[in-house]
């Protein structure tokens, strides 16, 4: 009897050891290989900012509403009307898509003549992302493109509303032959653009305001995560890391095989980790499903951003720029701040880019001003784009300046040129 009991004492005590080495090795920084196991799933960190579901994220960066006879308006993301008419639509399901080329129909003829609503997303959107934030149906076609522009309008002396959607390739145009929305609809959503400001179509589809826009300046205190805390949220056993010193001032922190730098004159930090999986299919969508899981547990989200995505290279390229009212905020080579930049490999991060400031809003003084509109803008644009460069958009946003405690954000102009350059004017 008792060598029995000896056997089971013995047993029980060689399980526990068992159940206690498998959590050392296998949910315990250090743990060998298994760490990348724990590392796709992005195991959460210290709390540093707030997490953000992707739908969060996903927005329109410009609104554009039709009124007909070539009068037009435009909403930003913050506006009371902009938040409304979106949040309708996004309850209207769109399905039974028909596939058609771009060149079919005289697209800037539609926007001048009838009434209608335009939602821009400028870099694209995959439909599959565009899924959760909208009810779209399933197509086999349109299931695998990117959209960067929604259209939905009324023409004259038809009884239905239509809803197309443009593919960023620039080539096709998908119509949503069922869609519940109603010619009433369409014309309710129009009419809150009525008495607002209004702007001119130019040449090269974009919009300018025909007077000047109402715009806030503001100084706003600002915070700061410390390098010691992107340590501890970047790296398993951070006391594993060792510091190199660059000659322009940076400081690298590397544990053999990730690598964080850290560059303190623009309070800007570099994560990058070469071990990521090898370029194979793009799946942009997991991929930015992953993407935004990691900056959850990884530093998180201050304030309000809208991600942009392009796929190069067997890679998904993302960009989350940040806002400040209705404007995004710039992110300059000369000024770096506002944005998180990743690069995406198989669902995982190779790198990962962001700022260690942040903006303390609530705290902030602000000043109404105006920004240039009508003739005086068009001076403006004309000056910078010269005979050569073709202009293909035109958008109010934030350029960022230090001051003592925080950052005064100066509303601007952004003018972009079809190469992909922008400038600025104000």
């Amino acid at each position: 009897m008792k060598e029995r009991i000896k056997s089971l004492v013995l047993a029980s005590l060689v399980a526990a050891s068992l159940v206690q080495s498998y959590f050392l090795i296998y949910r315990l920084p250090g743990g060998g290989d298994s760490i990348v196991t724990s590392e796709t799933n992005y195991v959460k960190t210290e709390n540093m900012g707030q997490e953000r579901d992707i739908e969060e994220l996903i927005f329109p960066d410009q609104m554009m509403i039709h009124l007909g006879e070539d009068k037009h308006t435009v909403f930003y993301p913050g506006n009371t009307f902009y938040q409304l008419i979106y949040s309708r639509l996004q309850g209207r399901t769109f399905d039974d898509f028909q596939r058609r080329t771009v060149q079919s129909v005289n697209w800037d003829q539609i926007r001048k003549d009838n009434p209608g609503i335009e939602l821009s997303f400028k870099e694209g959107i995959p439909v599959a992302l565009l899924q959760r934030v909208m009810r779209l149906g399933t197509d086999s076609l349109f299931q695998g493109e990117t959209i960067n522009r929604i259209s939905i309008y009324t023409a004259k002396n038809e009884t239905k509303a239509h809803a197309l959607f443009f593919s960023a390739k620039g080539d096709v145009v998908y119509e949503a032959t069922q869609a519940d929305l109603t010619v009433q609809d369409v014309q309710q959503h129009v009419d809150f653009g009525t008495n607002w400001t209004p702007y001119t179509l130019m040449d090269g589809g974009y919009y300018i305001p025909a007077e000047a826009l109402d715009a806030v300046e503001a100084d706003v205190p600002t915070g700061q995560f410390t390098v010691e805390q992107m340590q501890r949220s970047l790296f398993f056993d951070p006391s594993m890391t060792r510091n190199i010193r660059e000659k322009d001032g940076s400081e690298i922190y590397t544990d053999s095989k990730r690598s964080l730098q850290v560059k303190q004159d623009q309070r800007w930090i570099s994560y990058t980790d070469p071990a990521a999986p090898p370029a194979g299919q793009i799946d942009a969508a997991k991929d930015a499903l992953s993407a935004v899981d990691f900056v959850n547990q990884h530093g998180g989200w201050k304030g309000r951003s809208r991600m942009m995505l392009d796929t190069a290279d067997n890679k998904t390229q993302l960009q989350f720029q940040q806002y400040y009212g209705s404007f995004p905020i710039m992110d300059s080579v000369q000024f770096r701040f506002g944005t998180i930049s990743m690069e995406m490999q198989q669902e995982t991060v190779s790198s990962y880019e962001r700022s260690l400031e942040y903006l303390n809003e609530g705290a902030e003084t602000k000043k109404s001003v105006k920004l240039p509109g009508g003739d005086k803008l068009k001076a403006l644009i004309q000056k910078v784009a010269g005979e050569s460069r073709q202009v293909v958009d035109v958008y109010p946003a934030y350029r960022p300046s230090t001051i003592e405690g925080g950052l005064k954000l100066i509303p601007v102009w952004v003018i972009r040129f079809s190469n992909g350059e922008e400038t600025t004017v104000s």
